[in-house]
């Protein structure tokens, strides 16, 4: 398939996703969060065709999306490394973590790898406090991770 027929694709279904939520109430964060769910992101395009379909402006639509880091306004990596940025790991080392996963990346929090291979998400709180500083990739959670073991882990130790 052609990436314009793709992109065409892609945009029936998140049309069809819109008109099948619009009649909700506050239809407006499930129609996202389904387009999420289908496509792994909420892509620029796609903001036009849900404001149409809801009848509100282009710019309610982007500052619901803007204001929610949770939505990804970007493809997805193949994995993500989600380092908890709570109080309990903070005090324990988080910091520490976010910058070897910074540098190890060479990205930012919300943002993927060149190579696509990981997104980088701050997570508040995994409940894994005992084991502080914690992060999870994809749905493992790792205990006790310092800037060495994560380095471990990104390198294909633990992902």
């Amino acid at each position: 398939m052609t990436v314009q027929a793709q992109n065409q694709t892609d945009k029936e279904r998140v049309k069809s996703l819109a008109d099948e939520k619009a009649h909700l109430p506050g239809a407006l964060l499930p129609i996202l969060n389904a387009v999420q769910d289908e496509l792994g992101w909420v892509p620029d395009w796609s903001v036009p065709i849900i404001a149409e379909t809801l009848n509100l402006s282009r710019a309610d639509v982007h500052g619901v999306v803007s204001f929610y880091h949770l939505y990804r306004k970007s493809p997805p990596g193949k994995h993500t490394l989600y380092v908890c940025c709570s109080e309990a790991c903070k005090a324990m080392g988080a910091s520490a973590l976010t910058e070897a996963a910074r540098k190890h990346l060479g990205v930012d929090f919300h943002e993927t790898s060149e190579d696509g291979r990981f997104s980088l998400e701050p997570i508040y709180c995994l409940g894994n406090c005992a084991c502080a500083p914690a992060v999870m990739v994809d749905e493992t959670l790792h205990g006790r991770v310092t800037p060495e073991g994560l380095e471990k882990i990104l390198s294909g130790g633990g992902a």
